[in-house]
């Protein structure tokens, strides 16, 4: 051994020791004698690790192959609750041991979810609805924005409000729970059929949307369902499947190192907890190779122990797996409560009674799970209740009566829409993301001829619900605007805007003339400046400006083939463009797009629409005539090319297609903490478009940076001091300790409405994985009349300056300078500036 080998040996034995003690009071820490694998603990792979002279080039995903097991599952205290947290106790006692299996099981009834109501305490049972962008099931509602939408205005304003009428909806309906916001997918892979549900892959933002959305929808009475815990990141094979010879195939394992599931996946639920969420769903998948719904390490452990959270995981529809044993690892409610299609058999139910009875069940954990569903019911009085709409069963595969339990019907179409249409426009264009703008072609000035083409410009010619895709047929309808993506996630439309609609009625107010070629194979398989063969041309004259509408289908239950817009997009824009030199194209996408065109000079103008809602085309007219000044920036990162996002690749190929092996299906999250932007700061690679980036009709300055600590920096701590532990974690994980101040100019003739950004440069940690670059750790929107200046506020958090130690299992500010930067996009820093919280020595790990 050389001197630089022995060099390792007192760091070894500090290592040992500590790991040697730990078993004589972590609580935690759990070696297991039935599996040849070593549970991995953070003592186990901290000591492995301080033998790898290499750490960066480690695999950080194999940290964690399995999930320690974490036991008892921990009762609710009703922290924040706790005069609902009495009245539900009152309630508990009053059950009978049937009664209670009955709250914590799903039943056939009118909506997507049923708990049967309980006539003789007065308690009316409880509906749950799809979804996170309006009412799937319903008539005379709306179909509001995606997240993903919602997430590129970056207006905690409007995000609210947009939760806010979401929640009003809901209840009107009758529905009690609200099955949404999503926050997982986070959006690791770009690929993902569900990214568009959720917010963005970054999780500052995600959270800060997160907790927006559930507080507008909480305060009209309405339980928030947030989901899918956790690391559910692609739709392949995210239910078991059954071998050619009958073998059950396993779902897709999501393999997370401890500190990326902190500091990535974990950190928006956390926000959500923190605004006290009523509801969290677990996932289909496994983590770390057991199944989100029994995962007691994520549930008992993460969830409920570190974060504190006080209401009820429930199931995704069908994917619990077991009964006691999900029980015991902290899942409190099973929906839809049957096996298959067959209400008389369900993992709960009389399997809980029986385990009572048995003894192989404590009474004190169902009562528990009730405690647990019925607190938050209290809480936001939901005893006393509008109605189901008496539309609902009809519309629920007409899951009409006889049921096993009495449901509160109301009247059918009941219309709750009020003027929810302002707010869904205004949204749409808010999250409407301008990417080119040569020359100043937008905004539109009454121009003398307008040609719209692609199929996403036009009416929906196959009915106003998408209602899924799958592998063979990914792409939805052919003909027709793209407002919303399909599967639970969507909305049935009460009515749509189309683009084409609302730019000729623009146009018809300014005298433009309007022709139109929507069919994208004609487009492609001909030069447009030529004849038909009946003599007629396609468009003449040229027009003055060529908008070209392009869509991008995804839905529950598959991924996306490719990046590119569907339907031959590319073809499409290639073909306008060589036809006319003054082409705008115009995107409805359910996420990433590459655009290979985008540096045509033919193109002069590119739109990010995303997923808009009902008043689709009223959104894009409002941004392409400049009635509003585009602020929308994007919540993800356009590369040059589909392959730069193979750092986290889809998890899918035709050996795992036909595999006899029940585990095969492994995803390691071996990119850590690096993706989407983070992924290319840190390896400085160029992008299309970066994270953060939209431009507007006017340009604006940040300048003044100052950053002022609120604590004297002697009293500022590496750790948070201890804490009980309360919705969110240790409370002071969320104190304010820097105030950063910085002014916003608008330097152009155009009002409008800019996004100020703030990221940290925070140090590497010795030993560990790569940190990013760049994080995101503050943003604030601000109106500007032209001329004016704003001061911006960032407050900067414990938890935004610190970083997971997996080693000490706590939340840590590094030592060393941080580096605060302030601007407009990740990669458009106006100002920085350096702090030290930590002085002197580092962090003794």
């Amino acid at each position: 051994m050389g001197a630089r080998s022995w060099a390792c040996v007192p760091t070894l034995m500090v290592a040992t020791a500590l790991l040697l003690f730990s078993f004589s009071w972590s609580p935690n820490l759990v070696l297991t004698t039935t599996t040849t694998k070593m549970v991995s603990t953070p003592f186990l792979t901290t000591l492995l690790a301080v033998l790898s002279p290499h750490k960066h080039n480690r695999v950080y995903a194999n940290e964690f192959t399995s999930s320690p097991p974490v036991y008892p599952s921990p009762p609710s205290r009703g922290l924040g609750w706790e005069w609902a947290f009495t009245q539900a106790s009152y309630f508990v006692a009053n059950l009978t041991l049937e009664e209670k299996a009955q709250i914590v099981t799903g039943t056939p009834g009118p909506c997507v979810g049923n708990i049967g109501a309980i006539p003789r305490l007065g308690f009316d049972g409880i509906c749950m609805q799809d979804g996170p962008l309006g009412i799937r099931l319903a008539t005379y509602a709306s179909a509001f924005p995606a997240g993903l939408t919602a997430a590129a205005s970056w207006d905690r304003g409007l995000i609210f409000a947009r939760g806010d009428y979401l929640g009003d909806e809901f209840r009107r309906k009758g529905s009690h729970v609200l099955l949404g916001p999503v926050v997982g997918p986070l959006g690791r892979i770009a690929y993902a059929g569900r990214n568009w549900e959720g917010f963005s892959p970054d999780p500052y933002l995600t959270g800060e949307a997160a907790a927006q959305t559930i507080m507008g929808i909480q305060r009209n009475g309405v339980q928030a369902s947030l989901k899918h815990f956790i690391a559910n990141e692609q739709e392949t094979q995210r239910l078991p499947t059954t071998s050619r010879n009958g073998t059950t195939i396993e779902s897709l394992s999501s393999n997370i190192d401890d500190r990326t599931m902190h500091e990535l996946y974990l950190w928006p639920f956390a926000n959500g907890v923190r605004v006290g969420v009523s509801s969290i769903m677990c996932s289909y998948n496994r983590i770390n190779s057991s199944y989100g719904c029994q995962n007691s390490k994520n549930l008992n452990g993460l969830l409920k122990t570190e974060l504190g959270f006080q209401g009820y995981v429930v199931s995704d529809w069908g994917a619990t797996h077991a009964g006691v044993d999900a029980v015991n690892a902290g899942l409190d409610m099973d929906m839809p409560g049957s096996i298959g299609w067959n209400a008389n058999i369900s993992m709960f139910g009389g399997n809980l009674t029986r385990a009572v009875i048995n003894g192989s069940l404590p009474i004190s954990r169902i009562d528990d799970m009730v405690q647990r569903v019925m607190t938050p019911y209290f809480f936001l009085r939901q005893q006393h209740y509008p109605p189901i709409d008496g539309r609902s069963p009809l519309l629920n595969n007409g899951n009409l009566p006889p049921w096993r339990h009495r449901f509160n019907l109301g009247p059918p179409d009941i219309d709750v829409r009020d003027g929810h249409a302002d707010l869904i426009r205004e949204l749409g264009s808010a999250g409407t993301v301008l990417l080119k703008n040569h020359n100043n072609t937008l905004p539109l000035h009454a121009p003398r001829t307008i040609g719209v083409f692609g199929n996403d410009a036009g009416d929906l010619v196959d009915g106003v619900y998408f209602s899924g895709g799958s592998y063979d047929q990914p792409y939805g309808y052919e003909y027709g605007t793209l407002p919303v993506g399909g599967g639970s996630g969507a909305a049935r439309l009460p009515n749509l805007i189309t683009p084409l609609e609302a730019i000729k009625l623009r146009a018809a107010r300014d005298g433009t003339s309007v022709q139109y070629l929507l069919n994208n194979t004609l487009i492609t398989e001909s030069s447009l400046s030529i004849s038909r063969p009946d003599g007629l041309t396609y468009i003449v004259p040229v027009p003055e400006v060529c908008l070209v509408f392009l869509k991008t289908y995804a839905s529950e239950g598959v991924d996306r083939h490719d990046l590119e817009a569907d339907w031959n997009s590319n073809s499409v824009v290639n073909t306008v463009a060589a036809y006319c030199n003054n082409t705008v194209v115009v995107t409805h996408s359910a996420g990433i797009n590459d655009m290979p065109w985008a540096n045509n000079p033919n193109v002069t103008a590119i739109l990010a629409a995303h997923l808009p809602g009902e008043q689709s085309g009223n959104s894009i007219v409002d941004i392409l005539y400049g009635n509003v000044n585009p602020s929308g920036k994007l919540p993800y990162t356009i590369a040059l090319n589909a392959t730069d996002y193979d750092f986290a690749r889809l998890t899918n190929s035709t050996r795992l297609q036909e595999t006899e092996d029940p585990n095969a299906w492994q995803s390691d999250f071996s990119e850590g903490l690096l993706i989407d932007y983070r992924h290319f700061d840190y390896y400085n690679k160029s992008v299309r478009f970066e994270f953060g980036f939209g431009l507007s009709y006017t340009s604006f300055e940040l300048s003044d940076l100052v950053v002022q600590n609120i604590l004297p920096e002697r009293e500022i701590t590496a750790l948070p001091a201890a804490a009980p532990v309360g919705p969110g974690g240790n409370d002071n994980l969320w104190a304010n300790l820097y105030l950063v101040n910085a002014t916003v100019t608008n330097l152009g003739n155009v009002s409008g409405a800019c996004v100020s950004q703030l990221y940290l440069g925070l140090p590497q940690i010795p030993g560990e994985q790569p940190t990013p670059i760049n994080v995101l750790r503050g943003f604030e929107k601000t109106y500007l009349r032209r001329g004016e200046s704003q001061t911006v506020q960032f407050w900067l958090k414990r938890r935004d300056l610190s970083y997971w130690n997996s080693t000490i299992q706590n939340w840590v500010i590094p030592a060393g300078e941080i580096i605060v930067r302030a601007g407009f996009s990740s990669r458009d820093i106006q100002m920085q500036s350096i702090i030290s919280p930590i002085r002197g020595r580092p962090f003794a790990e």
